[in-house]
């Protein structure tokens, strides 16, 4: 069984990529921003620890057992707040990571799927490189990029800068991934990048 770590700049259309393998390939796929809501449920490892930290203020109804984090409030404290933002980062993150690897631990046994793919904004920062076998970047030019980021989340072109400046690069992340799928154009054609990427490890 193969590891494939996905990642790529906001508006790339990784999701779209995800689904694409989901329907196509006999693969699980891992998204790191869904186990890191699971995790920030009542009860749960992140949950603990972000309302220890950050206090009951952030929970929708603060005092109340089992209240779940309300998530706009906590991005507020740590949007423009580096240090916060690093706290957070610094709870959430690894506990991703551990729970991950512990699932694509669970998936080899279950000796179900042919490949597993993981896909994380922090990919290349997080080292998941450790745990799987190779990184793809998902790329689209950055026109394409804007109009989806303007059409699918209603972003401005300075919040798009924004975002932007807050990634690597397209130069960093075809330093660190082996493989680079362009995803700027229709879906068949991403498709046919995928069955050709994934056909030389069948």
């Amino acid at each position: 069984m193969y590891v494939f770590g996905i990642t790529g700049g906001v508006g790339a259309g990784k999701s779209t990529v995800l689904r694409l393998i989901k329907e196509n390939f006999n693969a699980s796929v891992i998204e790191a921003d869904e186990v890191g809501r699971m995790l920030m449920e009542p009860g749960n490892s992140a949950y603990l620890k972000i309302v220890e930290i950050f206090g009951e203020d952030i929970l929708d109804n603060p005092g109340e057992q089992g209240s779940t984090i309300n998530r706009a409030k906590l991005a507020g404290i740590v949007f423009n707040n580096k240090n916060k933002r690093m706290v957070l980062n610094g709870i959430v993150h690894p506990l991703v990571k551990k729970y991950i690897t512990e699932e694509i631990g669970r998936i080899r046994c279950a000796e179900k799927y042919d490949y597993v793919f993981v896909e994380a904004a922090l990919l290349i920062e997080d080292h998941y490189d450790i745990i799987c076998d190779e990184l793809w970047y998902i790329y689209a030019d950055e026109e394409t990029r804007r109009e989806r980021l303007k059409s699918s989340r209603g972003y401005s072109d300075e919040k798009i800068d924004s975002v932007f400046a807050s990634q690597l690069s397209d130069e960093q992340f075809r330093s660190h991934c082996s493989r680079v799928i362009d995803n700027s154009h229709d879906e068949q054609m991403t498709l046919g990048q995928l069955k050709e990427i994934i056909g030389y490890y069948d």
